[in-house]
């Protein structure tokens, strides 16, 4: 039987109603409702990709700096979505009367009306091509992590859509130039990867390396989180095959074919990589296996694979990843030897490997019939001469110094307004205490907080509580054990009883027991209960103390001076109860404590 190789005729998609603006917009996409219902699907699933970056740039960065990097990249989204609402389509696919081979103009603030025919195309292909859009921002984050005023950050991610609309636009758009020169770039490895690799470069290297980072060596740091990283890597690879077969843009015709033909390609380059990246981490290694190595060598496969995910045979796309991954494997280590500090490589992975996945249309293109997504051209490898292979190489130039140039621009024009850089004290401390006040435990920032002290006033940061800790409880809790040695002391009249060797014994809890302050619940306390007495009289204190406003309290009053070993067996005990604790800190010190500092050694502090 004969296959309809010819596309469907799309009758009743365009009415006499239709603006000239919404049919221009849409006069190169042949969508009807299986193709739309396709798109959206994908573009769902690519935007799981921000979980995967984030999971991978989180696992890649020091714990202190984790929460932060998540941030970035909601800001991605949020900020970054909406600037390619305003500009980034039109400047993409604007067919306005302004619009030329540089860049498209017109069509803006995407917002067809109710009863348009085009409707939901429009919404369609705006919704997928800001999935692409989204990505090619959240690249740069992982290298500019764990030294970047958040602040700035954000001023950079709302205006990063232009680094990627314009030659998104040259090579997508029927205005672009290298279109009309025959580029060939089925999913993103030039206008997504390629872009968000340069601009992750110039950013890494504007930036200069984190505070100590080559101190012993260009050797990888310790990751943060190797699971998340992992993790990370997975959720990726899930959305790279819906990044990739969503771009035949839709199902009807022999555009399925394409598709389904895209994601065994994607996953035949992935292949190809990770086999490169265990034999390549177990050989250097001298037999253990790499963690960021491997992930590098996947996604630098999958990279490559992206511009002619449907153009190649199974062995061809094996080969294109097994080569990206060599390529990721081997210009990571090239990076940080030129004191390139790109904490998740993206450098490397999405710059090099993009590169790499431009030229290879070039050279192993198929004809795609009956489509012409090659224009009938095929690669030099084909048969198809040197043309093909031509024009990818300066779509790679043209792509790579738009992308290295406009964010060094964009880089320098915000750091005249806000700092990019964080301050040092602030990246020694981490971004999630400085930016989030979110304070983790055992990663050293108490250690870096005690540190800093003598040169800069720090008293903000040390109220911060632990990650996880309820401070109302702990205060509480610190207020019971402070009128306990009180007692002990006969300084105190309060009514707490000590109920020794009977913590577990069954007793009758009277169901209004203990004043409760919540707007669901206003009990009042029970006097007769030693305990409950105690805890209401605290809240009493901390009520006339402003509220939420905590006094200080001096759990370990007596040490001061002492050597370890003139320490009891009880203030020993209280010693590390305390540093078992990250919010030690918060306990120990006061204004008066920094008066004491200046006093004693004269140092004046950095306000």
């Amino acid at each position: 039987m004969d296959v309809n190789w010819s596309f469907p005729l799309h009758t009743g998609l365009r009415s006499p109603n239709l603006t000239n603006s919404t049919v221009n917009l849409q006069q190169n996409f042949e969508i009807d409702l299986e193709d739309t219902n396709w798109i959206l699907t994908s573009s769902f699933i690519i935007f799981t990709m921000q979980t995967g970056f984030g999971m991978l740039e989180s696992g890649c960065v020091s714990v202190k700096n984790e929460a932060n990097i998540m941030m970035k990249n909601l800001a991605d989204i949020s900020l970054g979505g909406l600037t390619y609402w305003i500009f980034g389509y039109g400047m993409s696919f604007g067919q306005g009367p302004l619009t030329n081979s540089f860049v498209g103009t017109g069509d803006f603030l995407v917002d067809p009306p109710v009863g348009d025919a085009l409707m939901g195309p429009v919404f369609a292909s705006f919704l997928f091509q800001l999935s692409f859009a989204t990505t090619a921002t959240t690249i740069v984050s992982g290298a500019m992590a764990e030294r970047t005023n958040f602040k700035a950050y954000c001023l950079f991610s709302f205006l990063n859509t232009i680094v990627y609309c314009v030659p998104a636009g040259w090579v997508w758009g029927e205005h672009g130039f290298l279109n009309k020169l025959g580029a060939v770039d089925i999913a993103g490895s030039g206008p997504v990867h390629l872009i968000g690799g340069a601009s992750a470069f110039a950013s890494a290297l504007m930036l200069g390396p984190r505070l100590g980072r080559y101190a012993h060596g260009t050797g990888p740091l310790p990751l943060g989180n190797p699971v998340n990283a992992v993790m990370g890597t997975f959720v990726l690879w899930w959305g790279w095959l819906a990044f990739n077969s969503g771009s035949t843009y839709g199902v009807s015709g022999a555009k399925w074919q394409y598709a389904a033909r895209a994601a065994v390609m994607t996953m035949m380059g992935s292949f190809g990589g990770g086999c490169f990246g265990l034999i390549f981490t177990l050989i250097k290694n001298k037999g253990r296996a790499d963690v960021m190595e491997l992930i590098n060598s996947i996604l630098g496969a999958l990279v490559s694979i992206t511009a002619g995910c449907f153009l190649y045979r199974a062995w061809e796309a094996l080969v294109i990843g097994l080569i990206g991954a060599g390529i990721a494997s081997v210009t990571s280590p090239l990076f940080d030897r030129l004191r390139v500090d790109d904490p998740v490589g993206a450098s490397a992975v999405h710059g090099a490997c993009g590169l790499w996945g431009v030229i290879a249309v070039g050279l192993f293109a198929d004809n795609p019939v009956p489509m012409d997504t090659t224009n009938g051209r095929s690669g030099l490898f084909k048969g198809g001469g040197w043309y093909l292979l031509g024009v990818q190489s300066l779509t790679a130039v043209c792509l790579m110094s738009w992308g290295v140039v406009v964010t060094m621009s964009l880089l320098w024009a915000i750091d005249k307004v806000l700092p990019i850089r964080m301050d040092p004290y602030e990246e020694l401390l981490g971004a999630d205490l400085c930016e989030h006040r979110i304070r983790h435990g055992q990663v050293g920032v108490s250690r870096a907080v005690s540190a800093l002290r003598p040169y800069h006033r720090s008293n903000s940061i040390e109220e911060v509580g632990g990650i996880g800790v309820n401070t109302g409880h702990s205060h509480v809790i610190d207020k019971i054990y402070e009128a306990h040695k009180k007692k002990q002391e006969n300084k105190s009249n309060l009514p707490m009883n000590m109920f020794k060797n009977k913590a577990f014994e069954e007793k009758e809890v009277d169901s209004s027991s203990f004043r409760n302050n919540g707007f669901l619940n206003k009990r009042p306390g029970n006097p007769e209960n030693e305990l409950h007495a105690t805890i209401d009289s605290i809240s009493q204190e901390m009520n006339k103390n402003g509220g939420n406003k905590t006094s200080k309290i001096k759990v370990i009053p007596d040490i001061k001076g002492k050597k370890l070993k003139e320490l009891s067996v009880t203030e020993l005990e209280e010693v590390n109860d305390i540093i078992a604790h990250e919010d030690r800190f918060r306990h120990r010190f006061n204004e008066s404590d920094y008066e004491n500092d200046i006093a004693r050694s004269g140092v004046r502090w950095i306000d």
